[in-house]
């Protein structure tokens, strides 16, 4: 039997799986990040934090809510994810410009010509085919998808988080 603990440690473990590799992606490996890489960070991180506060609360109505609201926020990366795998794989046009990271301090034009120019419509890195952003998408959607099924489970043990 599944329950709303249950679902808020996958609700707190699965965003922050994800976004901890794309942060070893880009500083342990150089994959920058562009645009939209970038917007699919920020629900993971809204996830983690509602997950954490979830896992506190331990029971209750709030607690069953703040979960739903993280699987929501998952499940919004990887609509995201999934918006920018079709624009690497050519599929439809994203909504960005390219990006760049140029870092703070300096000169800021050497910066500006030597800073690495990250485009969105290009995956830096895949897998049997599958960019970062299609795993992204994968294994978001799968993981809310599976947390709204544990929370749609039997309401007895919502009292026990």
């Amino acid at each position: 039997m599944a329950s709303v603990r249950n679902a808020g440690w996958l609700a707190l473990l699965l965003p922050a799986a994800l976004l901890g590799g794309a942060l070893i992606g880009q500083y342990g490996f150089g994959l920058y990040p562009c645009e939209m890489c970038m917007w699919q960070r920020w629900p993971h991180l809204a996830a983690i934090i509602l997950a954490f506060l979830a896992l506190i609360l331990r029971s209750g109505p709030v607690s069953r809510l703040l979960v739903l609201a993280a699987a929501i926020a998952i499940m919004v990366s990887g609509l995201i994810g999934g918006f920018h795998a079709g624009v690497e794989y050519g599929w439809w046009e994203g909504l960005t410009s390219c990006a760049t990271n140029i870092p703070a301090g300096g000169n800021m034009l050497d910066s500006i010509m030597n800073a690495p120019l990250v485009r969105c419509d290009v995956a830096p890195w895949s897998l049997f085919g599958i960019s970062l952003a299609g795993y992204n998408f994968l294994l978001s959607i799968s993981g809310a998808i599976l947390i709204l099924v544990m929370l749609a489970g039997p309401r007895k043990d919502a009292d026990h988080v």
